[in-house]
């Protein structure tokens, strides 16, 4: 979260371009037509998600998106659709929401399991003394729960401390080739990778390993890195800024992470959004959806970048 960074986007509109992939600072790379400009598919229709700030997809549920609110909310978890509505929403029992930033959707202990992460990983001020990551098996929707708040009860906590001292954080990823756990530092120069590797204990603090930085230099508040995702198939990296989205495609399964994301990203269309934080890939890998905060009066609204 950020205090209302949407007067400086608009403001700086004319020097970015937005939806053509250019940046005053740095340039990672030329637009890429591998995905097309946003549809839009609605607006969220739920005036409780009003502060969406991480989106994965659903494994379990066929085009269902998870969404949920920024700091101070209560834990709960929306699906929605892909017009915006909401299928059913879920209380995360033994959770609390002093920060969560992101949501990342992937496998885990039990095999064959899907699993939803959840980053309680934002601190503005770089105050606090440790961070959580929600791990809870990915709920299927009933009838029941389409109608009323259901609770979720299978909730671990994987508790971390970052080895270099406090780090607010808006982007956490999981790695489906190794269920590794990757967090991206926002308010650093050049930008941190983070790694908790699996399997990660729920029974003590562990320390994430700094496993490198982003390549390019963060120039100012609206490239802070905001948000990202994994593809299902682990081919395929998003990250975001408030103004752009970086793309990486993974050729070689044995190239980690951290080594894929040394190499020069790609920029994908991205029409700025007033507080935009929330981006993911559809199940598929075929297109990805962005989602921003709200500001003002006006509902959010859900777009789709399909691949050409």
């Amino acid at each position: 979260m950020i205090g209302h960074p949407v007067l400086l986007v608009f403001l700086l509109l004319p020097l970015f371009s937005c939806g053509k992939g250019q940046q005053a600072n740095p340039k990672p790379g030329n637009p890429a037509p591998l995905f097309s400009e946003p549809i839009d598919q609605g607006a969220i229709t739920n005036l409780a998600i009003n502060e969406a700030s991480g989106l994965a997809a659903s494994h379990k549920n066929p085009e269902g998106l998870w969404v949920h609110n920024d700091s101070g909310s209560k834990p709960l978890l929306f699906l929605l659709n892909t017009q915006g509505e909401t299928i059913a929403t879920f209380y995360v029992a033994g959770a609390t929401n002093r920060d969560w930033e992101d949501i990342a959707v992937g496998p885990g202990p039990a095999e064959g399991e899907s699993y939803l992460y959840v980053g309680e990983i934002g601190d503005n001020q770089a105050v606090y003394p440790s961070y959580t990551i929600y791990r809870i098996p990915e709920p299927v929707v009933t009838e029941r729960n389409k109608t009323q708040v259901d609770t979720l009860r299978q909730t671990e906590a994987i508790a971390f401390v970052y080895p270099d001292g406090k780090r607010d954080a808006e982007t956490l990823m999981i790695d489906p080739l190794t269920k590794d756990i990757y967090v991206i530092s926002k308010r650093d120069e050049y930008e941190n990778i983070y790694r908790a590797a699996f399997p990660q204990t729920t029974s003590s603090t562990i320390t994430l390993e700094k496993t490198g930085t982003l390549p390019f230099r963060i120039g100012g508040m609206l490239e802070q890195i905001v948000g990202g995702d994994i593809s299902a198939d682990g081919e395929q990296i998003l990250l975001k800024s408030y103004v752009q989205v970086f793309y990486w495609k993974r050729k070689n399964d044995a190239v980690s992470i951290t080594e894929l994301l040394q190499e020069k990203p790609l920029l994908l269309p991205y029409n700025v959004e007033p507080q935009g934080e929330a981006i993911g890939f559809e199940t598929d890998g075929n297109g990805y959806y962005t989602l921003s905060e709200k500001q003002g009066g006006a509902q959010p609204h859900l777009y789709y970048y399909p691949k050409k």
